[in-house]
């Protein structure tokens, strides 16, 4: 069978944004990144073993073609020497362990930051797929459709409902947890061609290109967590990794993501300056009404227009859940919403629930204090009380 993985390009925007600030800033960062599933599985994840590794192999023989190289380098935020840098780039099958782990997997990518991040999208793409070939296709694959013309009928019912001030818009953030690569561009175009007033976008480069889309995305848990081995004093790794992000980027992809060490916390370090540069924030984490109310209270507290500003949900969205949330926003602020699995593996099957986190950077731990407790991932605890002592979090 073909790889699942046929294209570098088959993979979230944000891996490229941040992957540029990284090879720009801090080049030298050794880092280490961690496969976790934190659901249960229908059979054992370590079934998938000898698949993943070959699968592995296979991405590990891929390189960006010149096409790849092309549309990547005509996006006005990408930068000549990155595209470079690019142009000479393989994953390195050393940098990445595939064993198993009881009855599940152990993955773990360890190395040079600008050579192993990029291999989480990939893997979790990887891991899913094999998943869910496992169970039968021809009723998912049924079943997934009827979800899908369900959910562009309700779209398209927005037309006939009451105007908001701000317009709905809807993004695919899917690739690391769909179904599969084909379903996926199934998905992607069924909603670009048939309900291109509130599709804006996705997440996945290569979809975005073959598509004519817009890729989306900006910053990950990663960039920012990586700053807490950067050398600044750990108060201030929010910060520097901001200030990096505006001199990198000058004003370009201006989407922040709050939920790190916590949106109150966040909140404390993104004054008058960051909030002018900023086009606005993403939720990833906690209760998004109470999120959204805080950022709200935060812009006019600054005497900042909310009106210019964009609030991006993606935590576990719905359309259901994301209609509800535009209804309550969308005359205050301009809204996003970017939908993973319940776009891209909506088939009637349990989802997986997968990451694969960076864990140590520099040789040290770094953590998020997510919102949602349960999101919170680091295996050093004395690290994370740390942590919650330096940014006065309780939960």
């Amino acid at each position: 069978m073909q790889p699942i993985i046929t294209s570098l390009l088959d993979t979230d925007l944000y891996k490229f944004t941040m992957w540029q600030a990284m090879l720009h800033r801090h080049p030298q960062t050794q880092s280490t990144y961690r496969f976790v599933c934190r659901s249960q599985t229908e059979f054992p994840l370590v079934d998938l073993l000898a698949e993943v590794r070959a699968e592995i192999d296979a991405l590990c023989s891929l390189k960006f073609k010149k096409d790849e190289l092309d549309y990547l380098a005509s996006l006005r935020f990408m930068k000549s020497d990155f595209i470079d840098f690019l142009r000479i780039f393989q994953f390195q099958r050393d940098f990445i362990e595939v064993e198993p782990d009881g009855d599940g997997l152990h993955i773990v990518a360890h190395g040079p930051q600008v050579h192993v991040m990029g291999f989480e999208i990939f893997v979790l793409s990887i891991v899913n797929e094999l998943y869910f070939r496992r169970f039968d296709q021809a009723s998912a694959l049924a079943e997934g459709r009827k979800r899908l013309g369900a959910k562009i009928v309700r779209l398209q019912e927005l037309a006939q409902e009451a105007k908001h001030r701000h317009p709905f818009e809807l993004f695919d953030f899917g690739v690391r947890r769909r179904f599969s690569a084909p379903w996926q561009r199934e998905v992607v175009q069924a909603f670009a061609t048939q309900t291109a007033q509130w599709f804006k976008g996705t997440s996945n480069v290569l979809l975005a290109r073959d598509l004519n889309l817009v890729p989306i995305g900006t910053m990950a848990h990663e960039y920012l967590q990586s700053y807490q081995a950067h050398g600044v004093r750990l108060r201030d790794f929010q910060i520097a990794a901001l200030e990096d992000w505006v001199q990198e980027y000058r004003g370009d992809l201006g989407i922040a993501l709050t939920d790190t060490v916590g949106m109150d916390a966040f909140l404390a370090d993104f004054d008058m300056y960051f909030a002018k540069l900023f086009d606005g924030l993403r939720h990833d984490s906690g209760d998004p009404y109470e999120w959204g109310e805080k950022a709200l209270a935060h812009y006019a507290k600054l005497r900042i227009n909310a009106h210019a500003k964009r609030l991006v949900f993606s935590d576990g969205l719905t359309l259901d859940s994301a209609l509800a949330l535009y209804q309550h926003f969308a005359d205050r602020i301009q809204c996003g919403f970017g939908i993973g699995t319940q776009l891209a593996n909506d088939m009637g099957l349990k989802q997986l629930n997968i990451v694969m986190k960076l864990t140590h950077a520099n040789g040290q731990p770094v953590a998020k204090l997510s919102d949602s407790p349960g999101k919170t991932l680091c295996d050093d605890e004395t690290y994370l009380a740390y942590l919650k002592q330096v940014f006065h979090v309780t939960h």
